[in-house]
């Protein structure tokens, strides 16, 4: 016999004091931390408690019985539901601040090393339409709404293109409308949209992997150029056509696509890096310009989603690392060479490495294209790539600049660095926490100097972190 689940009891008149790490508020009752999503600092509100341990809980408002001056009307129709942009309801000066508080609190409370005084976070100038990508799922499942399911009707078209909800991995929130990109890439989304509806396109089942129609990416850039890459599951000719129909029109209703793409994907996943893509028209890249160099952009290249910000922080790297034109440079998780190719003009030498082989042969071509010289890139597992023979091969770097995915640095690669001994360390890390733990590493040889912020995602939690590292 199952065992009856325990209701949990709904709390009343709770003030919200604060921010947690991964976005959610925090209430106190008693000794017993509550974390609630989808409410500010000062709502008094009542919850619904929905999980429950011995030291903490989750619960949802259920009712706000006072708003916080600190709370705006959020802007978008989906918001609450689409799962992401979870602090519209924060005015934006108060989301930075909360950040720069996330920053400060990891690296004291888990790097626990003396810090300077940190630099005030750099806000966004955009806090909307300021994603330069952004990827659309096609699903035959549709997530209805509580709204929707209140109003018992009966939904005839239950196919959507849209964001997946967090939790359910196999339905998908049909999107009317998105603030993160310019508003092009909402005309896109819903004109191919009512083009499947109107002809009678199959859409993706992650469940059965039945269907035709899977993933779009619409990319823009700040050149003006935009990129669509349609992902398909073709199963014969006849969808083959009806892909390539889609596409001619998708092309003819929108002539400023300069690089329209696509992908045969028959996976259970809707990852391409292993897979070929096709041009349908225009060319098979964009371009991206920052500082009057041009970077170009491919289907499968990784470029920072807020383009203006990400100039603001690579000169901020550019700063910290103190360059005078006689410096040889490590840039480690180079990507595409970003950074690498910023920071060129500045040394006598860049070296840049990084796992995935594609992204370095786009690094060496943003190098050639903007006539750069000094820079060398290398392909490989940064612990296997980075060794004590590769430095003695290469030259002691005068600086290392470091920007790890969110897992931070391998302990491999830590004791690398501390090996070769630059005078300057630019950390840059898009999860403070990680680099929080990274930094207790270097401490033993390295000062943390300078601590400068960054918000390349308004409206969300996350936030960029720069550190300056000198030796001692």
């Amino acid at each position: 016999m199952s065992r009856k689940k325990k209701e949990l009891p709904l709390l009343e008149n709770i003030t919200i004091t604060d921010i947690a790490a991964e976005g959610k508020a925090i209430a106190k009752v008693d000794n017993l931390v509550i974390f609630v999503p989808y409410v500010v600092p000062g709502d008094v509100v009542d919850l619904q408690l929905t999980r429950k341990k011995n030291n903490y809980a989750e619960a949802v408002a259920v009712n706000i019985r006072e708003k916080s001056p600190k709370r705006v009307i959020p802007f978008c129709k989906h918001y609450g539901v689409c799962g992401g942009c979870k602090w519209q309801c924060l005015a934006y000066g108060e989301q930075i601040r909360y950040k720069q508080k996330q920053v400060f609190d990891s690296l004291t409370r888990i790097g626990k090393v003396e810090l300077p005084e940190f630099r005030p976070i750099l806000g966004s100038e955009k806090t909307r339409f300021y994603r330069n990508k952004l990827e659309f799922t096609f699903s035959d499942k549709r997530w209805l709404t509580s709204e929707e399911i209140k109003q018992e009707v009966v939904y005839t078209q239950m196919n959507a293109v849209g964001f997946h909800i967090p939790g359910a991995f196999d339905k998908v929130l049909a999107i009317d409308e998105c603030w993160l990109q310019d508003d092009i890439s909402n005309r896109i989304r819903n004109t191919v949209r009512d083009y499947a509806y109107e002809h009678g396109y199959k859409f993706f089942n992650l469940r059965t992997q039945e269907g035709m129609l899977r993933n779009m990416m619409i990319r823009t850039s700040s050149t003006g150029e935009l990129m669509v890459l349609l992902q398909c599951k073709i199963n014969n000719e006849a969808e083959r056509e009806e892909m390539m129909r889609l596409l001619a029109f998708v092309g003819d209703k929108f002539p400023e696509i300069s690089s329209l793409l696509y992908v045969e994907n028959s996976k259970c996943n809707d990852t391409i890096g292993d897979l070929p893509v096709n041009v349908f028209k225009g060319t098979d890249h964009i371009y991206e310009e920052m500082e009057g160099l041009r970077f170009k952009i491919g289907a499968k290249s990784f470029y920072q989603t807020n383009s203006e910000q990400a100039c603001q922080l690579y000169r901020v790297a550019r700063e910290f690392a103190g360059l005078t034109g006689n410096e040889l440079v490590y840039d480690l998780y180079t990507g595409t060479g970003t950074i690498a190719n910023f920071v060129s003009r500045q040394a006598r030498k860049v070296i840049g490495i990084e796992y995935v082989p594609e992204a370095i042969e786009d690094a060496k071509v943003n190098s050639a294209i903007n006539g750069i010289e000094n820079t060398l890139f290398y392909a490989g597992d940064m612990k296997d790539i980075l060794t004590q023979e590769f430095i003695n091969e290469h030259g002691r770097p005068d600086v290392i600049i470091t920007d790890p995915p969110r897992a931070g640095m391998h302990k491999d690669v830590v004791e690398t660095i501390l090996f070769a001994g630059p005078r300057r360390i630019v950390y840059v890390s898009c999860n403070p926490a990680t680099q929080a733990r990274d930094l207790q590493l270097l401490d033993v040889k390295y000062k943390v100097t300078a601590v400068q912020p960054v918000d390349m995602f308004p409206h969300t939690h996350h936030v960029e972190n720069v550190v300056l590292l000198e030796r001692r």
